[in-house]
């Protein structure tokens, strides 16, 4: 009875470590998302051995590449895995058993913006992953005239503008890590002026 109810303790425990372990994987998943296509980025598309179809296109405006015999494809949102499948169906009719690659040459779409009581105020590329935190460093850090309990996201979802606050002090000290949040391309980071002592 007793080495029955400790192997039952035993797998109680394993059980809750398999739950710890499990509850800490979603924070992973933002490093491990596919990279997607946006407007701005830059392109190397090769179709094998057809050397006039091998070309650098940038992504326009409006999420598209313009590419011969084609024209214009729809990239933007895309992984370059998706969009090689794209462009290899669109040149099924003149090309049947096209071989399509597709890579992100440059990711220059994909840009957060730091503006305020910064050192150094700007727009940088963000590559694969970004945080506020991160952000902040490479435009220098705060000035002395930052108003650290100020600095706000500001992000276009559905059409619309929301704010996001920043809790700079708790982040910084380590007591609220989870709210440096990851950036998205085209967020402003607000760090606005204090009141001056």
């Amino acid at each position: 009875m007793i080495r029955k109810s400790g192997l039952t303790v035993l797998a109680l425990a394993l059980l809750a470590l398999g739950g710890c372990a499990t509850s800490g994987a979603p924070s992973k998943a933002p490093k491990n998302k596919p990279y997607t296509i946006i407007a701005g980025d830059v392109l190397q598309v090769t179709v094998w051995k057809e050397e006039g179809l091998n070309r650098e296109e940038a992504v326009l405006p409006d999420g598209t590449i313009d590419f011969p015999l084609i024209g214009s494809v729809p990239v933007q949102g895309l992984t370059p895995k998706q969009a090689q499948a794209l462009i290899k169906k669109k040149l099924h009719d003149y090309i049947p058993d096209a071989s399509v690659t597709v890579a992100v040459k440059a990711d220059l779409g994909h840009t957060v913006s730091v503006t305020g009581q910064v050192a150094k105020p700007g727009t940088f590329v963000m590559g694969n992953r970004m945080t506020v935190m991160e952000a902040l460093s490479q435009a220098g850090g705060l000035t002395p005239y930052a108003d650290e309990g100020g600095i706000i996201v500001l992000r276009h979802r559905g059409g619309k503008e929301i704010s996001i606050s920043i809790p700079y002090d708790d982040i910084e000290s380590g007591d609220d890590l989870d709210k440096d949040i990851t950036l998205e391309s085209g967020d402003v980071v607000v760090v606005p002026t204090g009141g001056l002592l």
